[in-house]
């Protein structure tokens, strides 16, 4: 039902989205102007993904999501009521178009997330991809429907039609009941700190990491076709609206195509050789939107666009899912849709600059040859590479022992972990516990720290602090069985036991 819902509401948004890249043409032709269609599109992505990341974590996802689609809905409406009365200027459209995207924005991490609710991990790639498929129907459809509505019924038709196309996503959340989410004894993170541990995780997540940059060096140059396609449709091509809706289709058609044959290419190309194939189709379907002077050649590159773009999104999605543990999954997504968009808004303002200085064509050629380029220079980092990791909480750490009840804001509070071993393991026990000393900045950890004593060989003390008290009993909730492996290894070298851990709370010596 929500899968239903959603490719309807995408076909209304890309209607929308259509009309308004075409309306924007006829209101100011320079292609700075009509990028900044797309980057109004793209920015509150990037500007409030996190801090909606951190919400979808901490607060009710089904009701957060009921609002958020509310919101959109009414935002539209007012959208096609000023489209209605002929009071859209380019700045009115800009500005409508940004707050339409803000509603879009704090919800999408929160459907990331919602995603492995609805199906099982071991069916969460084909979901992805179905996701993927369902988006790029919508893809397919609602460019072709709202050019053809824009020629047929007026540039206001395919506005109305996205004011309500979300209705069977609000009956769909309204009729879901999802399962209960881990219960924790310990209260909901604030949202401020929610935020700041959400983007320490993603620093210190290797898997998340890599992701980041592999999709940095893909969006930056994918964004030049999509910022100014409407000029090639309009100013290369001389054409109406209804074929640059077919274009926006025809990407849409090339990526649902695309889907049918993706299991089989990533089989047998793996993630990072098919998000590198994905790339150099990009980079060929950028060159040819650039040469582009019919609409058999402009065609022909959407349909190479299309079926480039969803191998590429498919990979980093999947990637970016299957990095994560459940407790900061909305804020990791987050993370990753704010470099999605940050990427898609930066691109198409370089890019729509580019193109009122030197042309759309010469412009479009500069992205293409900037996608091969950027493929050996992130290559090191690797895709996926988190999907073999059990993120599932061990909870195997101790509860602290205290004398008294700790006030949970009381900090910040060191921990100092002692190890004995013996000198002759010096070096692998070293390199044991720095791969584990990430782990400890990803859960909340910060100014760690190892000492070696000078008078004792084989003794190390392992140091680090958390803001607060509350903090530190969180890190004993987030502890993966992944990490308790880690530890495991970094405890074979010890000599008696068991190392000894201490807490230490900060206090003041004021009064």
């Amino acid at each position: 039902m929500i899968w239903a819902g959603t490719v309807v509401s995408n076909i209304g948004g890309w209607m929308s989205s259509a009309a308004s890249g075409w309306l924007m043409t006829s209101l100011d032709s320079s292609p700075l102007i009509v990028a900044l269609v797309q980057v109004a599109t793209s920015a509150p992505m990037f500007l409030l993904a996190i801090p909606a990341g951190a919400l979808s974590d901490i607060v009710d996802r089904r009701r957060f999501l009921l609002g958020g689609e509310l919101l959109i809905m009414v935002t539209s409406v007012v959208f096609a009521v000023l489209v209605a009365r002929h009071l859209i200027t380019p700045g009115s459209l800009l500005l409508m178009t940004f707050i339409v995207s803000v509603g879009s924005a704090m919800t999408a991490p929160a459907w990331q997330s919602v995603v492995t609710v609805l199906v099982p991990k071991q069916d969460l790639p084909p979901a992805i991809a179905l996701n993927s498929a369902g988006v790029n129907v919508s893809r397919a459809i609602g460019p072709a429907l709202g050019g053809l509505a824009a020629s047929a019924l007026g540039i206001t038709a395919p506005f109305w039609f996205d004011a309500f196309s979300n209705a069977g996503v609000i009956a769909g959340l309204l009729s879901w009941r999802p399962p209960a989410r881990d219960r924790t004894r310990l209260p909901p993170e604030r949202f401020g700190a929610a935020i700041v541990a959400g983007i320490r995780h993603a620093r210190y997540n290797p898997h998340l990491t890599a992701t980041l940059v592999r999709a940095a060096a893909f969006f930056l140059f994918a964004s030049a076709y999509w910022a100014l396609l409407p000029l090639v449709a309009r100013q290369q091509i001389d054409s109406s609206p209804a074929l640059y809706g077919v274009l926006l289709g025809s990407i849409g058609a090339g990526a649902v195509g695309g889907a049918f044959i993706l299991p089989w290419l990533t089989d047998r190309l793996g993630a990072d050789r098919l998000l590198a194939s994905g790339t150099v189709g990009t980079a060929v379907a950028t060159a040819l939107f650039g040469m582009s002077r019919t609409p058999a050649i402009a065609l022909a590159a959407s349909l190479l666009a299309g079926v480039s773009w969803i191998a590429s999104l498919s990979s980093l999605n999947v990637s970016a899912q299957v990095a994560l543990p459940e407790w900061v999954r909305g804020r990791g997504l987050a993370v990753f849709v704010s470099v999605f968009f940050g990427c898609m808004s930066l691109g198409s303002v370089f890019w729509g600059e580019a193109g009122a200085l030197a042309g759309v064509s010469p412009a479009l050629l500069v992205a293409a040859a900037g996608a091969v380029v950027a493929i050996p220079l992130s290559w090191r980092w690797k895709l996926q590479t988190g999907a073999g990791v059990d993120f599932s909480p061990s909870m195997h750490w101790p509860a602290p022992i205290t004398t008294h009840e700790v006030e949970q804001d009381r900090g910040p509070v060191l921990v100092t972990v002692e190890y004995r071993i013996d000198p002759k393991n010096r070096a692998p026990f070293l390199r044991a516990l720095g791969r584990y000393a990430r782990e400890r900045r990803r859960d909340g950890a910060y100014e760690w720290g190892l000492f070696e004593d000078p008078a004792q060989e084989g003794r190390f003390v392992e140091t680090f602090l958390t803001d607060s008290w509350l903090e530190h009993l969180r890190a004993h909730e987030r502890v993966t069985r992944a990490d308790r492996m880690l530890e495991q290894i970094v405890w074979r070298f010890l000599l008696d036991g068991p190392p000894k851990t201490t807490h230490l709370i900060g206090v003041s010596t004021a009064g």
